[in-house]
């Protein structure tokens, strides 16, 4: 029997390749996006504490230093704050590219798993008939052996 070699097995391995480094891409976006997603929270919760200060600065005796400083604190964590939410808007991008990526590399792995499957049924098909043609030539030349022989 001969050895089933893919001819397309070379473009076949890049594709595996391919497909892997966008999983890698992909889980790298993800991770970034996680990140950013809690550097957000921390910024929101810093500034809900500044806001809670500034409240209770209102509360307490009225220190207008304080509350002007307490003021200029919530402002800054509001300016980090939307900038942050870009940030996490770019990640979020970065996140559907990626996947987008990682699926084309899928299907294109799977054209070409589908395309040697059909390969390897040809080859076995090819190889049956080659098999049976030696089977009636093995059994024609018996024949004509005992003929010959007067069996």
């Amino acid at each position: 029997m001969a050895v089933y070699r893919y001819k397309l097995q070379g473009i076949l391995d890049i594709k595996d390749k391919l497909e892997t480094q966008a999983k890698q891409e992909f889980a790298n976006a993800n991770i970034k996006l996680l990140e950013e997603e809690a550097l957000l929270e921390e910024i929101r919760i810093r500034k809900n504490e500044y806001i809670e200060e500034g409240v209770k600065l209102r509360l307490e005796v009225i220190d207008p230093v304080a509350i002007d400083i307490n003021k200029r604190a919530v402002e800054v964590m509001e300016d980090e704050e939307k900038k942050q939410e870009l940030e996490v808007a770019v990640a979020r991008k970065n996140v559907d590219a990626a996947r987008k990526k990682m699926m084309d590399a899928r299907t294109e792995t799977r054209i070409y798993e589908k395309l040697k499957e059909n390969d390897f049924k040809e080859f076995m098909i090819e190889e049956g008939k080659a098999e049976s043609k030696e089977i009636d030539e093995l059994n024609s030349f018996r024949f004509s052996e005992k003929s010959r022989r007067g069996e």
